[in-house]
């Protein structure tokens, strides 16, 4: 009323004079945009970031493994347990915008990135997926899924069909390999657990981030699950050729090598890429 009427309403100055201004619920949606504004050109920045860096990882043949899982599913504790890294770990929705890569090494040697996503959540608005759309993309060039999930939740069913659903919005990823990871088993009895694992299929990995449990039986799936290399090769190359090695041994599957007079003998598994710069460069 005093914002609105003159005279004694509004203080006693008169007819036509100003209100005491905004009330705080219209000066708490100023701010309200305000910060929204500057979140969102943080994010664009975030994303030019990402996307330079994604273009640099596509140009590598590395193998792309990608986390997903719904929020406070513990995927960075995860990602942090598998690589030795320091992920950020908070209990908190969209703790992750930024997606943080590691390198890995999986159990036959070859190396592969893995990269955290941010945590999803129940009925996602169409809105927050546009606006999460560039840690999202980590998912498009994934060639495999690790969904990881709660399994210490009193719904963990709810929460995949939660993550389901949103990977459902993005391109591909109904095509991507994806491994379930029971997550902190530690806070679960063995018949839940054992309940949870014949829904889900005896595919699914139960670990704990925390205590370690399980975390050979999930590299050993990873393992499994990575791209096959399709190409044996078997070529002698020239000594000169030892940025060709070093990609076989981070990229590929070395069997033998033989250091000959003319060159060096090579036995081994490879992309197609590769495998064509073996027989370029060979003798």
């Amino acid at each position: 009323m005093s914002r609105q009427a003159g005279g004694r309403v509004a203080g006693g100055a008169g007819i036509g004079s100003r209100g005491p201004g905004e009330t705080k619920i219209e000066l708490d949606r100023r701010r309200i945009k305000t910060r929204m504004a500057k979140l969102r050109r943080q994010l664009q920045q975030m994303k030019t970031v990402r996307n330079t860096k994604r273009d640099r990882r596509l140009k590598q043949t590395h193998p792309r493994v990608v986390i997903v899982g719904y929020t406070n599913a513990g995927k960075s504790s995860l990602i942090n347990a598998l690589v030795n890294a320091d992920v950020m770990v908070q209990g908190a929705l969209f703790a992750t915008l930024d997606p943080t890569t590691r390198s890995a090494t999986a159990c036959d040697g070859r190396e592969y990135t893995i990269s955290d996503t941010v945590g999803f959540i129940e009925d996602l608005p169409h809105e927050l997926i546009e606006a999460f759309r560039s840690t999202l993309e980590e998912v498009e060039h994934a060639h495999l899924l690790l969904h990881v999930v709660d399994a210490s939740h009193y719904n963990p069913r709810a929460q995949i069909q939660a993550v389901n659903e949103v990977l459902a919005n993005i391109d591909g990823a109904a095509n991507i390999p994806q491994l379930v990871v029971l997550n902190k088993t530690d806070l679960v009895s063995v018949s839940q657990l054992a309940a949870l694992q014949h829904e889900l299929g005896e595919e699914a990995v139960a670990v704990s981030a925390v205590t370690g449990a399980g975390l050979s039986t999930l590299r050993e799936a990873i393992t499994a699950s990575l791209p096959q290399l399709q190409r044996r090769l078997e070529f002698t190359v020239p000594y000169s050729c030892g940025n060709l090695l070093a990609r076989l041994h981070a990229e590929g599957h070395v069997e033998s090598i033989e250091y000959l007079e003319d060159g060096i003998k090579v036995k081994g598994l490879a992309d197609e890429e590769l495998y064509r710069s073996f027989a370029a460069s060979s003798l």
